[in-house]
């Protein structure tokens, strides 16, 4: 399965004051939103190559080899010209899109190499970054809240390829947003790859969606081709049990013996949260080398739980150590959240928070 390796971590220092994210209120502009839509840290040095496949699970090389080839071919087959260009009728006729589906969808279980293949498939095709945009669900939904639909429709109808890891299938209006704002892109020659979320409700969630993700999408399933992923989560294959909470006194210390760390009271952060609009909490994050939490409880609500999922998300997606007190991070979500809709979405935060965990250890116990 895909390796990424464990964060080095902060270097410890004398002493130092520990930054704060509830003191950080970031402002984003568009441009910005753009610019980032590209792997994550975490993911800039993939390669389908650095992928290894489980030798059990013959479903992962094939979708290397499927992926490969994919790639390959969008390396003819540029998009048909700018957006502007095409808006407004100068230029040259667009180039005709090649027969055939111009979109791949990878369908398995959390922790199975999705986000990983489809980072390699942006790495792996030939265009420079400005024509490609890789993103999630959400990011992309922000990017069309930001830009406007027709100005994101001519902002990425340049682009050779658009990657959209975790494509959301819970929220009935932005999938219809997202569906119909990929229907023009397609028009426009741009490939499509993507992974996606569970709808609640159905049997073999928090596994297989492919059936769900081609119904929602309605009049561009045609144009995918779904290929299964098989597997067993690679975060907890052959890994330690997750550490336990350290005391509050034992996190201080180490916020204030760590450069770059920030330190805030968990509730607290909580709060702050919901006054931060999500598609900042990247920018929240920006030189955190190391997140510090003290005071970990249960999430009080479903709408704090789901500001924390995509918290974590961009802390996972930039390697950034967690480190708390308080109760263990598979505690953070009530059972009723997690027989509920968005029950995928918080095993997931569950399981890269305790991936963040381990990796922030040696911040207090000796290597």
């Amino acid at each position: 399965m895909p390796t990424s390796s464990a964060a080095s971590g902060p270097t410890p220092t004398a002493d130092t004051a520990p930054l704060s994210l509830c003191a950080r209120e970031p402002h984003v502009p568009a441009e910005r939103l753009v610019a980032e839509m590209v792997p994550p840290p975490r993911f800039d040095s993939v390669r389908f190559a650095t992928y290894l496949p489980d030798p059990n699970q013959p479903s992962q090389s094939e979708a290397v080899r499927v992926l490969e080839e994919f790639a390959a071919g969008l390396g003819g087959a540029p998009a048909a010209g700018s957006g502007r260009r095409r808006l407004f009728g100068f230029g040259k006729a667009p180039r005709k899109a090649p027969s055939g589906p111009r979109g791949v969808y990878l369908d398995g279980g959390y922790g199975v190499g999705k986000t990983h293949l489809l980072a390699s498939l942006w790495h792996a095709t030939d265009a420079e970054p400005a024509r490609k945009a890789f993103g999630t669900f959400v990011e992309l939904t922000n990017l069309v809240g930001a830009l406007g639909f027709q100005q994101t429709v001519r902002t990425l109808s340049g682009h050779r390829l658009l990657c959209i890891d975790e494509f959301e299938l819970d929220d009935p209006g932005d999938t219809v947003l997202v569906s119909t704002l990929l229907g023009k892109l397609v028009d426009a020659g741009v490939a499509l790859a993507a992974t996606s979320n569970t709808l609640p409700g159905k049997l073999g969630e928090g596994r297989f969606a492919a059936a769900d993700f081609l119904r929602e999408i309605q009049g561009l399933s045609a144009h995918f081709r779904t290929l299964r992923i098989d597997g067993e989560d690679y975060r907890h294959r052959g890994l330690p049990e997750a550490p336990a909470p350290f005391s509050d006194e034992q996190v201080t210390r180490a916020a204030h013996a760590t450069r770059g760390a920030s330190l805030d009271a968990f509730p607290q952060l909580l709060e702050h949260l919901a006054r931060v609009h999500p598609s900042r909490y990247g920018a929240l994050t920006d030189g955190v080398r190391a997140v510090c939490l003290t005071g970990v409880r249960p999430v009080p609500d479903q709408s704090t739980a789901l500001r924390l999922v995509v918290l974590a998300d961009r802390l996972y997606d930039r390697e950034v150590p967690v480190l708390a007190s308080g109760l263990p991070f598979d505690q953070l979500f009530s059972e009723e959240m997690l027989r509920g809709g968005y029950r995928k979405k918080y095993f997931r935060a569950i399981s890269r928070l305790t991936a963040l965990a381990r990796d922030a250890r040696h911040l207090v116990e000796p290597r």
